[in-house]
């Protein structure tokens, strides 16, 4: 289980997580919900260690990750695909895989799932990934993290510019981590692509816990989805 407690977080002088918590058990599924500026990426940051937690507790499986080094966390087990994707663009899609896998030493057979997750991938081996369209980046980019083996997966915003195929295709992929297995932590701004597949949603505003609900419960009440999401 990822446990995230009370955590505060700054950017150098200007603060901008004022305790925030959440909890993610293995096969489930938990959107991160906010207006732009509220704190989501800042919290999947922070779990990743890019950002020096000054209060609170982070930790997986009972092994502390609150200031561990940022290169160290994903050999824990935490996966994560941040917004933009950041791929090495100059390496093949080949390469990009074998980043992932050297991590945390998957060999051959994780590759090959990985690959069967991701067929188109498995045609473009050879090509250099800056030149993969945004959707293969996508692809690309979740198949890297998932070459860790990961216990959890952190997701920012998987589906940003991507055209409804492959938004449909990154579900059908977070689904099956879900049944595999999987803890997700999901920040996404479409509403209807992530209610409808996750279970609970936490609510971040102005840097700060609002709100934990029931997914199904959220999606059916449009009162608090204006009230906190302006939508």
């Amino acid at each position: 289980m990822l446990d995230v407690r009370d955590i505060h977080v700054a950017y150098g002088q200007v603060k901008t997580l004022y305790g925030v918590s959440l909890s993610v058990q293995p096969g489930e599924i938990l959107c991160l919900l906010g207006r732009n500026g509220a704190g989501k990426t800042t919290t999947l940051k922070s779990i990743m260690g890019l950002l020096p937690v000054s209060e609170g507790q982070i930790t997986l499986d009972g092994t502390e990750l609150t200031g561990m080094q940022p290169h160290l966390i994903p050999r824990e087990g935490v996966g994560y695909i941040p917004q933009g994707r950041r791929l090495f663009p100059e390496l093949t899609v080949a390469e990009n895989i074998e980043v992932g896998l050297m991590t945390r030493k998957q060999g051959a057979d994780t590759r090959e799932w990985v690959l069967d997750l991701f067929p188109r991938l498995r045609e473009r081996l050879g090509q250099q990934a800056g030149t993969l369209s945004g959707g293969e980046q996508q692809m690309l980019a979740t198949a890297r993290a998932l070459c860790l083996r990961p216990k959890v997966l952190l997701l920012d915003e998987p589906t940003e510019g991507l055209q409804p195929s492959m938004i449909e295709q990154i579900r059908q992929v977070i689904l099956k981590m879900k049944s595999e297995g999987f803890a997700i932590v999901l920040v996404e701004q479409r509403l209807d692509a992530i209610l409808a597949i996750a279970d609970r949603a936490v609510i971040i505003e102005n840097g700060k816990n609002v709100d934990t609900m029931d997914a199904a419960a959220l999606k059916s009440d449009p009162g608090k989805l204006r009230q906190y999401l302006g939508v």
